[in-house]
């Protein structure tokens, strides 16, 4: 029987569309659910049988309360709930993490001279975005493709400035130089179009328009337009030929394959641009909570809830979700236009989903492979430190400093045996003064150990960088909080004089030596290495932060009100040593010339 009383709690929720919130005994959100009968809903969990459903049962034996809010229809209850889960990410609900953050292609339409960039994030700017692309090789090499092509401008600037030369790139012949007023409006933008026919799979248009223009400057003796024409035309038919046409009615869809394995499941989306496989993306889902409908339109709501998702016309899935209808009305009203979803029965779409599939068994067997060798290694390391149970989650701390200034300390996680970025945390030494690594990480490690503690959230194996003394700063550590032993501690020490990399721990004398090529000792300097360059990363982006800094104070006319203006309206040191003469100038209370001064300084006179 689960500790929430639904006896007593269920009469008093209404027979209404709304949002409910499971919380624990601390009041985090472990769950966030719709229902188009809230009552109904909620009875469901009552029922429950914890045999068959252990997830479930597990979630439901943390409840403590359960909140609901009731909405007027069953789609305010759906945009509800996604953008509650969005800002409490309930660790039960289905949140969708990829191995690989898969690069965007995005053209700055937006701008007055666009550019062809690379992105991580899709956001609504105004600018056109494509992709994602499965292989960062193959989109740089579209990149390349595409300047060699059509040579739009490199440099960073949304605005350009004026300038009296070119720069390196127009005498490469790899930028039109706008800049200096190289090409005219209607020349680049043209080039503009022509980029985003080629990316939106058009290429047959685009080799129908180039050679309409090619014969009509070959008529009018542009020989040499004409044979630059006609190097693109080539090119242009070579990247047809290796393209794989999936779909011949040209549009543009999203294909769900879904694969489950005991409680894991596999997803897959293949999409596909005017009927062209132009990438996909996978997910693995360990243990969802709710049947197979359920979690389908969980992913879908998650998937497609991202802010600046792009929306197919059409998506396929293997099987109907709990709330098909109500997800394509969301879609089409987000999209401005139909989006429709199908799970079609037979013809080509069908095969289109079979295609699906075999990427989601792919990422099962490659997921289930992974976890076996990890099995393997974890019980590796739990049998050299003599651990009680198998490591799961380790972390792993680095001091970074010069001469005891900017110190920061660095904490990475890895879970079963990959790295968990969401978890990495640097913390700025507030309590220590000069060189004394010792007492620095003593600090960071009481702060990360003390809001551990409270919140119930301890690694399996805590590693630190270096020997006995590194190791009793966190056994000390541990003690004052009066849970000694409450983690499992060890050091790794770096190699001296080809003694080879010592490991320390607790109650033990001497120092354990693995063999140079033990996978565990591999894969515990894996983990130093990477506070290590974490460290690096963080300390490197605060000395540059304060030398920007020192750098603004330094230019006449520039205070600390000034400084805090230009932060305010630009965001950050870094946009500010980005920004334009222009930019800087429309800042309330620069104006021009000290723009005109600022960027000078900033920029040490480079034209």
């Amino acid at each position: 029987m689960p500790p929430f009383d639904f006896k007593e709690f269920l009469p008093t929720v209404p027979l209404q569309p709304g949002v409910y919130l499971m919380k624990s005994r601390a009041g985090e959100v472990l769950y966030v659910g719709k229902a188009r009968e809230l009552r109904k809903r909620l009875s469901s969990y009552a029922r429950i049988d914890q045999a068959q459903h252990g997830k479930t049962a597990m979630l439901l034996s943390q409840v403590r309360l359960i909140e609901t809010i009731v909405t007027n229809t069953e789609k305010e209850a759906l945009i509800l709930e996604s953008s509650l889960i969005k800002q409490h990410r309930p660790k039960y609900n289905v949140i969708l993490r990829d191995d690989k953050s898969y690069p965007l292609l995005k053209v700055t339409v937006q701008e007055e001279w666009p550019r062809l960039v690379m992105t991580r994030r899709r956001v609504k700017d105004g600018a056109r975005y494509f992709g994602p692309f499965s292989s960062p090789s193959a989109m740089w090499e579209t990149i390349r493709y595409l300047n060699s092509l059509f040579p739009l401008r490199r440099c960073k600037e949304k605005s350009l400035r004026p300038k009296s030369r070119p720069c390196l790139n127009h005498q490469m012949g790899r930028c039109l130089a706008p800049c200096a007023d190289k090409v005219s409006r209607e020349e680049y933008q043209e080039l503009v179009k022509n980029v985003l026919l080629v990316l939106e799979g058009k290429n047959q248009e685009l080799v129908k328009e180039l050679s309409r223009k090619m014969a009509l400057a070959s008529a009018e003796l542009r020989f040499e337009e004409a044979a630059q024409l006609r190097d693109r035309i080539v090119s242009l038919n070579k990247t047809l030929e290796k393209q794989q046409v999936v779909a011949a009615h040209g549009r543009d869809q999203d294909v769900l394959g879904f694969v489950r394995q005991d409680a894991s499941v596999a997803v897959a989306l293949l999409f596909i641009r005017k009927g062209v496989i132009i990438g996909q993306q996978a997910f693995f889902l360990a243990e969802p909570v709710g049947s197979d409908p359920e979690v389908l339109t969980e992913v879908l709501s998650r998937f497609y809830g991202e802010e600046g998702r792009y929306l197919p016309q059409e998506i396929l899935l293997p099987f109907a979700g709990t709330d098909d209808p109500l997800l394509a009305e969301w879609l089409s009203e987000e999209k401005g236009s139909a989006v429709a979803i199908a799970c079609p029965q037979r013809g080509d779409r069908v095969r289109l989903l079979e295609m699906a599939e075999t990427n989601a068994q792919q990422v099962l067997a490659a997921k289930k492979s992974k976890q076996a060798s990890w099995q393997v290694l974890a019980e590796g390391l739990q049998k050299a430190f003599g651990l009680a149970r198998l490591p799961e989650r380790i972390e792993c701390l680095d001091i970074s400093n010069l001469g005891g200034k900017q110190a920061v300390g660095s904490l990475v996680c890895f879970a079963g045996g990959e790295m968990a970025k969401d978890r990495y945390r640097h913390y700025a030494i507030h309590t220590v003064e000069g060189p004394d690594d010792y007492a620095m990480m003593g600090e960071v490690l009481a702060r990360r150990f003390a809001k551990g503690l409270a919140q119930g959230d301890m690694p399996d194996l805590f590693l630190v960088d270096g020997g006995k003394g590194q190791l009793g700063v966190a056994m000390h550590a541990l003690a004052e909080l009066g849970i000694p032993g409450g983690v499992e501690l060890a050091g790794i020490a770096k190699e001296k004089a080809e003694e080879g990399e010592k490991l320390y721990r607790p109650g033990r004398k001497n120092p354990l030596i693995l063999d140079r090529h033990s996978p565990v000792l591999l894969y515990l300097m894996r983990i130093r290495d990477e506070a290590h360059r974490y460290g690096i990363t963080i300390h490197r982006r605060l000395r540059g932060k304060e030398s920007l800094t020192s750098a603004l104070e330094k230019i006449p006319g520039v205070g600390k009100g000034r400084k805090e203006l230009l932060l305010r309206e630009l965001g950050s040191m870094q946009r500010i040593a980005q920004a334009s003469e222009a930019e800087l100038g429309a800042v309330a209370g620069i104006g021009p010339a000290l723009a005109a001064q600022i960027w000078e300084h900033l920029h040490g006179g480079e034209k």
